[in-house]
């Protein structure tokens, strides 16, 4: 592997971090993430693989959090695990036939609903109300988890907040929402990962301490959530996906 900089390796640890605090609850994490590694100078690709490496270990350490400490739904969260794997790899693969750009559009309008019904439904994921699906709704979530894979190796914004936002319209509170939400960012993260690694587009050079400072960032991160509860996640949720709204707006009009 090539040699860090000490620049640029405080820069990863510091960006993974606080990445990974934040994603560990509610997604969002790129933000943070795929600005900082494009300062390193790797091509885009390069950029995109490098960061699901990441965005895998923060995953996968904040969902062992959660499993820990009862927040996960095994059954649900096994079932649809696999379809969220299979859809991020057809995503991925995706972006090598169709711009990515066109759909920013679309998800602007769908991450303001989102935030919009999340912030004026009084009292939603306060309590957890989760009842086992009818059939139909059971097919709705398989379909969801397997889109949402899709988007999330195809383009990414906002996977975070449009899972938890499943969950919560399942009926979890806002805890059981994200940690549910995070077992299937897992699936569309790994799946990702496994495809940029296939086609040679991932540094472990810049993604191994990038991954180490995000494992530690979830621990915190997930530690947090779970003593504070819905009063700290909600704020949190609508602030990220906020801040999406914004940074794809931006980038939408910046480039028109």
């Amino acid at each position: 592997m090539e040699a860090l900089s000490i620049e640029i390796l405080i820069l990863l640890i510091v960006a993974g971090f606080i990445a990974a605090f934040v994603d560990a609850v509610v997604g969002g994490g790129g933000l943070i993430t795929v600005p900082a590694l494009m300062l390193t100078g790797l091509p885009p690709s390069m950029v995109l693989g490098t960061n699901k490496l990441g965005g895998t270990l923060c995953s996968l350490t904040s969902m062992v959090a959660f499993w820990r400490s009862g927040n996960i739904h095994v059954p649900l969260a096994a079932a649809l695990f696999p379809l969220s794997f299979i859809g991020s790899i057809a995503g991925t693969y995706a972006v090598h036939l169709l711009p990515p750009h066109y759909l920013k559009p679309v998800v602007v309008i769908l991450l303001i609903v989102v935030t919009l019904y999340t912030l004026f439904k009084r009292n939603w994921g306060e309590q957890n109300r989760y009842q086992a699906p009818t059939v139909s709704k059971a097919i709705l979530l398989g379909v969801m988890a397997l889109v949402l894979g899709c988007y999330d190796g195809f383009f990414g914004p906002g996977t975070g907040s449009f899972l938890i936002f499943m969950f919560l319209w399942s009926g979890f509170h806002y805890v059981g929402a994200s940690a549910n939400a995070k077992v299937l960012n897992l699936g569309s993260n790994l799946g990702s990962l496994m495809t940029f690694a296939f086609m040679g587009s991932v540094n472990l050079a810049y993604g191994i301490p990038l991954g180490i400072a995000m494992i530690v960032g979830a621990l915190v991160g997930t530690k947090v959530a779970v003593k504070k509860g819905s009063t700290y996640v909600k704020p949190l949720f609508i602030g990220v996906t906020t801040l999406l709204i914004g940074k794809q707006i931006y980038d939408f009009l910046s480039k028109n």
